[in-house]
């Protein structure tokens, strides 16, 4: 851009719109972008190391809170507060504690990918939606959850975007199942499970091609189990990515913790026990330790 231009309330050269989540490029020009991003209440995100150390993240809070994670300290932001990135080591995570609108300025191109991307993601949620509210709902939670526990494992930058990818979309799968069958209030005849245990691989399926091929095997591995209980596979132990491994502790908890339409939800703390109850046999005793200290720390158990 050259010249002088101005921007009036609203004005924005492109927008992405992701669920209540939006960005919009105000402005670029000599590979530097200005975007207003919106992020809602109780979304988990993070800044992580660049490819290009010299490259510079500002981000200037116009309304709502934040939580950061610095120096392993909580660090709450709000309204005029700022914080910067340039040549970090390893990824910061924030938390929103409400609605927040910030300004975020960086040195690279970046709006051009993320539009790509969640276009491409919001494609695929839509189509889940059309058919059951109530998997994107899950979905949501579980990524979130994960998140959280993916912070005390410190993934790297690839795992972390893998794993908040393979998160949301970890039930795309059930699409292709029957509504009768995901609403039954009854057990499930053997018939019907096994038409259940197919959505793993279905939604593996589904993005392949995508621009999120790429985590298509976390995608259906989140019901494999250690001992080889699990499906559509079998696989056993170490034969499951870690990613899958938290995606598991993170579903069976919300499974158990939301109201389904054969039973009332499940107190938080019983959740954690069955899950401890579980661990090395199903579930990575790990995973599940580190879930323990997220729920202890937020005061949920």
């Amino acid at each position: 851009m050259e010249g002088f231009s101005i921007g009036h309330k609203g004005s924005f050269l492109e927008k992405v719109i992701y669920d209540k989540n939006e960005i919009s490029l105000l402005a670029d020009g000599d590979g530097v972008e200005v975007l207003l991003q919106t992020i809602e209440k109780d979304r988990l995100f993070y800044i992580y190391p660049t490819e290009n150390p010299e490259v510079m993240e500002y981000y200037f809070i116009l309304s709502g809170k934040i939580v950061c994670e610095f120096n392993g300290e909580k660090v709450i932001l709000g309204p005029h507060d700022s914080f910067t990135a340039k040549g970090i080591t390893e990824p910061t995570h924030f938390t929103a504690l409400s609605d927040v609108t910030f300004l975020w300025v960086i040195t690279e191109k970046t709006f051009s990918v993320l539009k790509n991307e969640m276009s491409s993601l919001m494609e695929i949620v839509k189509q889940v939606e059309i058919k059951d509210q109530h998997t994107y709902m899950h979905s949501d939670r579980v990524a979130n959850y994960a998140l959280k526990i993916a912070r005390k494992f410190k993934l790297n930058e690839e795992q972390l975007e893998n794993l908040a990818t393979a998160s949301f979309l970890h039930d795309i799968g059930k699409i292709h199942i029957p509504k009768e069958i995901l609403n039954k209030p009854d057990k499930l005849t053997t018939e019907e499970f096994e038409v259940i245990k197919k959505h793993p691989a279905d939604g593996a399926e589904m993005i392949k091609g995508s621009a999120y091929e790429d985590v298509a095997i976390i995608i259906e591995q989140h019901h494999e189990r250690l001992n080889g209980s699990g499906y559509p596979k079998g696989l056993k132990d170490d034969e499951i990515l870690l990613e899958a491994r938290i995606i598991a502790v993170s579903d069976t908890f919300d499974a158990m913790t939301e109201d389904r339409a054969y039973r009332k939800a499940f107190s938080a703390q019983y959740a954690l026990d069955e899950l401890k109850k579980l661990s090395n046999t199903h579930y990575d005793k790990e995973v599940v330790d580190k879930f323990e200290l997220v729920l202890k720390e937020e005061g949920v158990v």
